[in-house]
Formats: structure tokens, C-alpha cells, sequence
């Protein structure tokens, strides 16, 4: 860095500095979007709304019931008394889930050669957690019917065994929270939208003001204007992914596995190519409400909805899978996870730090170019 483009860098620190309010937001936003988003995101289903018609009425109709309420899966929160109620209770939402336990249930079950049969009527407004309530009451019976046979097979003297015993294990996420699926995303998304937002407001704001002729008029070239806006901003997003991975430990456990070293080269880069994308946004707009619209379009939705943050780029289709390669967030989400969560060397994801620097290229080349071309 010579010593125009370090005098440009100053000059936008000193602003930045002035200006108290643009600077809280730009170092605490973040963390406030991280707990927001991270307990707002969130795919663990727990504490599901229970209701149950109970026409048996026995020892082994209420012990089965124990068996889902003891969990911290299943809330009862409603008994009901009449068949024409079950309807009325998924109408109101008042529950989730209906059990109905049919007036034969302990007689099938002890009787020979008899399937006793219950029924879950589940909510499937929402079809993701309505599929996730299925498995759950799946495996709760399971679960129930595994210790009913053994009971059964203790009393006649025969001792149990199972042929095939299924043992699996979960790597990297033991617990399966979808904090710590989600937290890399959280990091990747927020960086993106601050880097992006905030640079693009520096060099439109110098074209309201009418300093930017003063700026045309020095010795300085686009590329050093371009590199000297863009590093205060690129140290305040640094501080901000220490920020967010502090905040992350302490509200969420989400701590990094692998190599810090591996972390800050790839976020570095990352926010370089967020940077330049902020960049080239700065230069294409000519008032900031422009900047600030184009760079929340051009960096939220695609880190939002085309990153894997949430959803899973493999389940899209071929076109949305090529075209999710707009946005660096998909690249540096792939080096966040492998990083954090499976504490893997480069050799596992070198290949997104490639992208990532062939976007650092393409945008501020694009973005040398405009400006050269508005300056003539």
C-alpha cells in the first residue's frame, strides 16, 4: 500500500470516527443480528402440543402416554372426551398433534396373534415440522414396542436379543442443534450485508458532497481510490467476525474446531470479495438511498436464499444450483463449516478460496473499468 492509497484510507477512518453513530452500528449491529437471527432460525422441534382420546383407558394406554410426555418432545396440553372434539382441536390450534388410543388397545395387545393399533392425527399446515413430529412419535412407539417385547418375552422366560443392533453415530454435531448448522451461515450472511452496505455508501457519499472532483483532480489513480476506501471498512468487518465469533460461543456453545489461522485467511478473503462487490455498487450509484437499496438486494437475498445457509443446494434444481454461484457467501459458507464444525485442513475446501478470489478479481477490475470510464 503506497502512501496515496494509505491517505485515502486515513481520510475515511477520521470520517468514519466523526461520524459516532455509523460506527456503533457497524461494530454492534452485527452481534444484535446474530442473536436475533440465531434464536429465530431454528429447526429443533421440542415442547410439541399434545392432545389424547383415551377409549381404553388402561394401565398400558396411560403408560404409553407417559412415554411421549416425559420427553422433552411432548407437551399435553389437552385431554379430549368425545370424538367430535378431536376435529374441533386441530381447527383451533389448540394442538399439534391428536392422539387416539382405540377402546381395545390393551386387549389387542396382550391378545395373541393381535396388531394393536393407535393413531397420530398431526397438524400438516407446516409441513417440515409436521415431518419432524411424524418421526418423533415413530420413534416414540418404536421405542415403546422394543420395551413392551422384552417385557413380555422376560415374563415367558425367553431373554431378548436383537439380531442387528443399530448404532449410529453423528459426527462433528453430536447433539444435531441447528444452531451450530446455521451459526456459519448467520457469520457468513451478516458479514456480507455490512461489508457490502457500507462501502457502497463511501465513495456515493463523496459524489453528493462534491468532493469526489477534488478527488479526480489529485494524483491518484482508480485503483488506489478504490483499495484506500475499501480498508477501514475491511478492518471494521474483521473486528466484527471476532465480535460474532464471541457472541456465537457464549450464546450458542458454536466454538471453532479447526484452525483460527484457517478462519481468518478465509474470512479475509471473503470480505475482500464483499468489499469489492461493495465497490462496484459505489461506483455504478449515484445517490446512496441507490447504494443502499442495491447493495441490501445484491447481498441479502443471495446470502439469504441461494447460499446453502438454510436450505440445501443439492435439493435445488440444476438452473438454481448455477445460479446460486452469484454470491460469495455459498463459497465461504463451505470454509466456515468445514473450519468450525469438522476441523478440516485446507486441502478439504481450497477450491472456494479460488472462487473467492476470482470474485475479488472480477469486481474490482469491473469496477476499475466503470470508473475509469465515468472519470473520462
Amino acid at each position: 500500500m503506497n502512501a496515496r492509497t494509505r491517505a485515502i484510507a486515513k481520510k475515511e477512518i477520521k470520517q468514519l470516527l466523526r461520524d459516532k453513530r455509523m460506527m456503533f452500528v457497524l461494530l454492534f449491529f452485527p452481534v444484535f443480528l446474530l442473536a436475533i437471527f440465531g434464536y429465530a432460525v431454528n429447526f429443533d422441534v421440542k415442547h410439541i402440543q399434545l392432545a389424547y382420546y383415551d377409549m381404553d383407558k388402561s394401565d398400558i394406554s396411560r403408560e404409553f402416554i407417559n412415554s411421549l410426555s416425559s420427553s422433552e418432545y411432548f407437551d399435553i396440553v389437552k385431554i379430549i372426551e368425545q370424538n367430535n372434539e378431536i376435529k374441533t382441536t386441530l381447527d383451533e390450534k389448540d394442538a399439534q398433534c391428536v392422539l387416539v388410543i382405540p377402546k381395545d388397545f390393551s386387549k389387542d395387545l396382550y391378545g395373541k396373534n393381535e396388531e394393536a393399533k393407535v393413531q397420530f392425527l398431526i397438524d400438516g399446515v407446516d409441513g417440515n415440522t409436521a415431518a419432524i413430529i411424524k418421526n418423533y412419535v415413530t420413534s416414540a412407539t418404536q421405542t415403546f414396542n422394543a420395551d413392551f417385547q422384552k417385557e413380555i418375552l422376560a415374563g415367558n422366560g425367553v431373554k431378548p436379543y436383537t439380531p442387528v443392533s443399530l448404532q449410529p453415530v453423528f459426527m462433528f454435531n453430536p447433539e444435531l442443534q441447528s444452531a451450530k448448522f446455521l451459526i456459519p451461515g448467520l457469520i457468513a450472511m451478516i458479514l456480507i450485508i455490512t461489508s457490502v452496505v457500507s462501502v457502497s455508501l463511501s465513495l456515493v457519499r463523496e459524489k453528493e458532497r462534491g468532493t469526489i472532483e477534488q478527488i479526480n483532480v489529485s494524483s491518484l489513480n482508480t485503483f488506489e481510490l478504490l483499495i484506500g476506501k475499501a480498508m477501514p471498512y475491511i478492518i471494521i468487518a474483521l473486528i466484527d467476525a471476532v465480535f460474532i465469533l464471541i457472541a456465537g460461543y457464549f450464546l450458542f456453545d458454536v466454538t471453532v474446531s479447526g484452525s483460527y489461522l484457517l478462519l481468518f485467511i478465509s474470512t479475509l478473503i471473503f470480505i475482500i470479495a464483499s468489499t469489492s462487490l461493495g465497490i462496484l455498487i459505489s461506483v455504478m450509484a449515484e445517490s446512496q438511498q441507490v447504494a443502499f437499496t442495491v447493495a441490501t438486494f445484491a447481498s441479502l437475498l443471495p446470502s439469504l436464499i441461494l447460499s446453502g445457509f438454510i436450505f440445501p443446494i443439492e435439493g435445488m434444481p440444476v438452473v438454481i444450483q448455477i445460479l446460486t454461484n452469484i454470491t460469495p457467501a455459498k463459497f465461504y459458507i463451505v470454509c466456515l463449516r468445514a473450519v468450525m464444525l469438522r476441523g478440516v485442513g485446507l486441502e478439504a475446501f481450497w477450491q472456494q478460496l479460488v472462487y473467492l478470489t476470482m470474485f475479488i478479481i472480477f469486481f474490482l477490475s469491473l469496477a476499475t473499468l466503470l470508473r475509469r470510464k465515468k472519470s473520462n
